[in-house]
């Protein structure tokens, strides 16, 4: 088989590789380039473990393939922080203990940076039902929900937030 040349940007760094047609997103990530964030949990798309940002938009790379990537920018959990500097919810997931065996966190850390990327101040019910893609076996996503409406408040600039 051939294997195709792509050229795309993976965490604000351009990037190049080869893959072969049918090899997944999320293979390309953890096998080509050794980016190993993002798990497969189903390799359906129901659990949201290999959650990515495609362009600012939430996928499942497990659904998309790496050929498909050509031109587009694509964020990983990788990519979320800035350096050393954990993003908002990062933070927010480690203080308030929003994880347990840390399988699914990747994911929802990822689902819930593009939910605030488009709405710094979701309502709870907006908030699960924009994490409902993410399944997660061990913590009853309370803490998850604390986590990102922490998150969005210190986004937001709230100064309580800010203070904690």
């Amino acid at each position: 088989m051939s294997k195709h040349h792509v050229t795309t940007v993976i965490n604000g760094e351009p990037t190049e590789y080869l893959c072969e047609a049918q090899q997944t997103l999320l293979d390309v990530l953890r096998d080509e380039l050794h980016l190993t964030g993002s798990k497969e949990g189903c390799g359906s798309g129901d659990c949201g473990a290999c959650s990515v940002l495609v362009d600012g938009t939430l996928m499942c790379s497990c659904l998309m393939l790496g050929v498909e990537a050509e031109g587009h920018e694509i964020t990983t959990i990788e990519g979320i922080a800035d350096g050393d500097k954990l993003h908002p919810v990062q933070q927010k997931f480690l203080e308030h203990a929003a994880l347990q065996c840390g399988f699914c966190t990747p994911g929802l850390i990822v689902a819930a940076k593009a939910l605030l990327d488009t709405n710094l101040n979701p309502t709870e019910e907006e908030a699960r039902y924009w994490l409902a893609g993410n399944l997660c076996r061990c913590t009853g996503y309370d803490k998850v929900l604390r986590a990102v409406m922490d998150a969005a408040a210190v986004m937001r600039g709230d100064k309580a937030a800010a203070a904690e």
